[in-house]
């Protein structure tokens, strides 16, 4: 295998043991083509580390880590050449990247999920199906302002599984559906805000138990929420200072041990 070829300032990655990928092998990883896998090679945005004797392209583990970073930045919506720029960077950290791509997709998944919930309420209140005022629409998300990014849900989500099934549920919702929703919800909030008081421990039996109410909440008025979707959900409330300082606000650190609890009951339940 010929030397590593990589762009300046990008450092190989500690702990991995050597590996040697095929081009095919790589795209079938990384459920993209083999076409668009040189075509990266071109723009100089990842080269493979080496040559096979034959003169094919192999790829070691270092590289699709950094194949990982460029399709993250791909979905965060930046072009070709600017993902190339930020990381030939000579001050690239690869942990550094990775934690701030996973703050804004988790940004971006709640304000969708906020999205959905908003629209749908408004189709049910055109179609006459429950009467809420301008305030009630609104005060859920705080500043938050879905007018700025419908299209954007709707054409990102439209086409999911979760955001039909959502719509259907809620197309009938009425006000009185959306009250009891509010106070099933506020009911978790109190019953972990009394846990916390009592230094009840996130995997503690009760704390557990409460977590998979809230899923079953989620599953129950919305879409199918499995333990795997509802640890993600756990993530993207600490991730968003909108949805933390609405737990914390109850008791400070809520939003935290919530999503302790809910990986708690994952593990149990997926045991």
């Amino acid at each position: 295998m010929s030397a590593p070829n990589r762009d300046p300032g990008e450092r190989e990655a500690p702990g991995h043991a050597s590996a040697a990928y095929a081009v095919g092998d790589v795209a079938r990883i990384a459920h993209i083509s083999v076409r668009t896998l040189h075509h990266y090679d071109e723009l100089g945005l990842l080269r493979p580390s080496g040559r096979s004797e034959a003169g094919y392209r192999l790829y070691d583990s270092a590289d699709l880590e950094r194949l990982q970073e460029v399709l993250f930045y791909k979905e965060l919506g930046f072009r070709l050449d600017e993902i190339r720029e930020l990381m030939a960077s000579a001050a690239h950290d690869r942990g550094a990247v990775l934690r701030e791509q996973r703050d804004r997709l988790a940004a971006r998944a709640l304000r969708l999920e906020a999205m959905l919930a908003v629209i749908d309420k408004t189709l049910a209140s055109l179609e006459g199906r429950m009467q809420m005022s301008d305030e009630e629409l609104f005060e859920v998300f705080g500043d938050f302002d879905p007018s700025e990014h419908e299209d954007e849900a709707r054409a990102r989500w439209g086409g999911t599984a979760a955001y039909r099934e959502s719509a259907r549920r809620t197309r009938g919702y009425t006000k009185d559906d959306w009250a009891r929703f509010k106070r099933e919800s506020d009911a978790v909030v109190n019953d972990l805000a009394a846990l916390m008081d009592l230094a009840v421990a996130p995997d503690d039996a009760r704390a557990v138990a409460t977590a998979e109410r809230h899923r079953l909440q989620i599953d129950r008025w919305f879409y199918p929420c499995s333990h795997e979707m509802h640890v993600e959900l756990g993530r993207m409330y600490v991730a968003d200072p909108r949805f933390a300082a609405n737990y914390d606000a109850a008791r400070p650190g809520m939003t935290q041990y919530l999503c302790d609890a809910i990986a708690a009951n994952a593990a149990r339940g997926e045991g």
